[in-house]
């Protein structure tokens, strides 16, 4: 199956789809205040999103991987050498654009309603350094306070492309001269990218990953990541399906070691991807809805929280009480969080982003 083909995946859009809904699910539970007045009538439904929504984040993780994976392999196939700044750089800015778009969004919604709405969920007021260090994806590093909800996701996004692309590119400076036709060589650069992926793997899920205190960095999120990427070459080796029980047996000593419901998710969602892969993709996914909510998944997942501090502020203000009311309000910013990300993807990340690109990172 070729690149774009896998790219196309009804699995794939299924997947984004789904779990960008999670995503501003979760966050409608988390922030206040509308999720506040509604608990008392859905108090599990409510509770649960608040609990274990934001763990659609390893779906994207593993997808990203796994996308990054078909991405690297054709310059194993072509016998290129990885590009590496130039692609960092291309992905920087197709993150960018719009992120930084979104984020201009939440500092003037931010701004207009902190008079209307004194609740922890608003970010304060932002100083010219906190503004920078998220155009630079440096906030977490430093310390600032958020100026959106998720988007600590773009920059660990970047560093876990970055790591990807490092390591291919050390695999190529270990494997030698590529020929594309040589198959030896290929075998040798296979050998060397995966070793250093696995290795990499293994240190995130068996420590990284267990540690806090290393979550602002990718290597806390690389084992996720990593299955993904495991999982799409695991297409084109000579036994596939023994690739895939390695990757299974990796993921069991993690979960072994000490589970946590993040990696088994991310496991399964690698598994998933990886059989379907193999076995061909689930046309009955195929569906428009669907295709739609993964093409706009980074759209609604940048712009949706302006649009639902707009709704928590007019509720606070008009409905303060009333939980049937709130539960609806939390529908109706669900569905407008669609509908933004939509038109936000139209104006910004499929065409600003394309013109930007063809500026700042023109194709060779």
């Amino acid at each position: 199956m070729t690149s774009s083909a896998v790219n196309r995946m009804p699995l794939v859009d299924a997947l984004k789809g789904i779990a960008c809904v999670l995503i501003v699910s979760h966050h409608l539970a988390f922030y206040g205040p509308m999720s506040d007045v509604a608990l008392t009538l859905a108090p599990s439904l409510i509770s649960w999103l608040y609990d274990y929504g934001r763990l659609a984040v390893q779906v994207f993780l593993v997808m990203a991987g796994f996308l990054t994976a078909g991405q690297l392999s054709r310059f194993a196939r072509s016998g290129q050498c990885v590009p590496l700044l130039s692609l960092v750089w291309q992905r920087y800015l197709r993150l960018a654009v719009p992120y930084v778009s979104a984020l201009l969004v939440a500092i003037v919604i931010s701004a207009l309603i902190r008079p209307w709405l004194h609740h922890e969920s608003v970010p304060s007021a932002p100083d010219f350094w906190r503004v920078i260090s998220h155009v630079f994806m440096l906030h977490n590093w430093v310390g600032h306070e958020a100026l959106s909800a998720g988007v600590w996701y773009v920059a660990i996004d970047l560093q876990l492309y970055g790591l990807a692309v490092l390591l291919f590119w050390l695999g190529q400076k270990l494997a030698g001269p590529m020929d594309p036709h040589d198959l030896m060589a290929r075998s040798r650069l296979t050998a060397w990218v995966v070793s250093l992926t696995s290795m990499l793997m293994l240190a995130s899920l068996l420590f990284f990953n267990r540690d806090a205190g290393f979550d602002v960095t990718g290597l806390y999120f690389f084992g996720s990541y990593a299955l993904g990427m495991m999982a799409r070459w695991a297409s084109g080796r000579r036994h596939p399906w023994w690739w895939l029980l390695a990757l299974m047996a990796v993921g069991g000593l993690a979960l072994m070691l000490e589970f946590r419901i993040r990696i088994a998710i991310a496991l399964a969602t690698s598994m998933l991807l990886g059989v379907v892969l193999l076995r061909g993709s689930w046309h009955w996914l195929q569906h428009a809805v669907l295709a739609w909510l993964g093409r706009i998944s980074y759209s609604v997942f940048l712009i949706h929280f302006p649009v639902c501090l707009v709704f928590n502020a007019a509720w606070h203000h008009w409905f303060p009480t009333q939980a049937w009311v709130n539960i609806l309000g939390m529908g109706l910013a669900l569905i407008s969080s669609l509908a933004c990300g939509h038109v936000f993807w139209m104006l910004v990340e499929d065409r600003g982003s394309a013109k930007v690109m063809g500026v700042l990172a023109p194709s060779r």
